[in-house]
């Protein structure tokens, strides 16, 4: 691999195209800086995020577009042509009327948002699109990223794709399904011994060190993180182009949850949508939960702590968007709860046996999250919720291989069967 000479003093010194976009903005007190692989503001050194210019944006257009996140290159940090290059071209999931669950939860509607549809069956491709597309521009020429698993599957493939490099860092006590999915890309995956945290702390002393490298969550994380607004594009053009009431997230690092409430602004913003009231809802993993603690204890900071969780995709101690998620949750009256790795796996069995969606692990986080806020009061049975299930069980085997499996072994003979079954 190949280290470019000063990408981003380069960087620094040209414009790009990343079609709407116009500057970067911190998220603490606003101060402006031009578009650039920055993630931090040297001012009050706060997020780094994206500001736009939008133009006239109409539903019909979007409607028209190719089925893929690329419907919405209008409202995203990528150049007006990023559709030519070649890209994993992710998004346009389903939308799923889970009436089953619903009457198991006693409520009126529920939709599930099923991303396990995705190129490698996880929301990831969508931000690691479009961390791709800006890195393009900036001149990178690795993809990399530190990763929980999903982020380190969709980095891998994603350079694959594009005919780049890739350098991936997990913990070493990642499942060994991720590890794989993440290894057959055949880019270079390193194995970190050490929590997510600790690969992150290494992830950006080498972005500091490696001036051609884009970790797509780190040096340009402003822009992949834009790409989880497109969860929340999706979900009002697929509910015919307006807002659900409530929404359940989950909580890695927080970006997700904080961009789903930015689409549905920006949205009411250009038009597309009628402006109209909604509550977000994040959900934690009791084994990592610093923003739900925060919440019920009502900090506006966020204290780390050491995961311990069978949902290791949420695994993040110590999540960078922390102290917007309250900011959001607590402007949409919402709320943020937790639940325990035993009511994790009894999310996953409820979704896939109601609705036949098999979760990874953060599914079964957000499902059963969903069931404690209907229980303890905090969310409406009588307002349309959608929920997000972003990514497939096949990833996490080993979290229910203790709970399911053949109700019996028989002989082969249909005497056998029907005792088995107390025919």
């Amino acid at each position: 691999m190949t280290v470019a000479a000063d990408t981003r003093t380069t960087a620094a010194n040209k414009s790009f195209d990343l079609g709407p976009a116009a500057e970067l903005v911190s998220k603490e007190e606003g101060h402006r800086q031009p578009l650039a692989p920055e993630f931090v503001c040297l001012e009050d050194f706060s997020p780094l995020e994206v500001a736009y210019d939008f133009g006239r944006v109409r539903r019909e257009d979007i409607e028209a577009g190719p089925r893929s996140i690329w419907r919405y290159k209008h409202l995203l940090p990528v150049p007006s042509n990023v559709e030519e290059y070649p890209n994993t071209d992710p998004g346009c999931t389903k939308l799923v009327r889970a009436d089953n669950l619903a009457k198991a939860l006693g409520v009126k509607r529920i939709w599930i948002k099923d991303d396990t549809g995705n190129p490698t069956h996880s929301f990831k491709d969508r931000v690691v699109a479009v961390a791709l597309a800006a890195a393009r521009e900036f001149g990178f020429k690795v993809l990399a990223c530190p990763s929980t698993g999903n982020l380190a599957n969709a980095v891998a493939s994603a350079a694959a794709r594009a005919g780049w490099d890739s350098v991936v860092l997990v913990p070493s006590s990642l499942e060994r399904a991720k590890v794989l999915m993440t290894a057959v890309y055949d880019g270079s995956l390193i194995s970190v011994d050490g929590n997510y945290d600790d690969v992150n702390r290494l992830a950006t002393e080498l972005a500091g060190e490696h001036e051609d490298w884009a970790f797509v969550n780190v040096n340009v994380r402003p822009y992949y993180s834009e790409g989880s607004k497109t969860l929340g594009f999706e979900v009002a053009e697929q509910l015919g182009w307006r807002l659900p009431e409530q929404i359940v997230v989950p909580i890695a690092s927080g970006s997700q949850l904080t961009k789903v409430d930015k689409s549905f602004r920006e949205l009411g913003e250009v038009g597309l949508v009628e402006p109209s009231p909604y509550r977000i809802f994040g959900a934690q993993a009791s084994g990592c939960s610093p923003v739900a603690s925060a919440f019920k204890e009502d900090h506006d900071t966020v204290q780390p702590v050491r995961p311990d969780t069978i949902a290791r995709s949420l695994a993040i101690g110590a999540p960078a968007d922390g102290p917007y998620v309250l900011d959001s949750v607590r402007r949409t009256n919402g709320a943020v709860e937790d639940v325990t790795d035993a009511e994790v796996v009894e999310g996953i069995r409820l979704l896939a046996r109601t609705e036949g969606i098999f979760a990874e692990t953060a599914g079964g986080v957000t499902v059963a999250t969903t069931k404690k806020l209907i229980d303890n009061g905090q969310l409406d049975p009588d307002s349309e919720t959608v929920l997000l299930i972003t990514g497939d069980g096949l990833k996490t085997l080993d979290a229910v291989q203790d709970h399911v499996g053949p109700k019996a072994t028989v002989a082969p003979n249909t005497e056998a069967v029907d005792s088995a079954l107390g025919l």
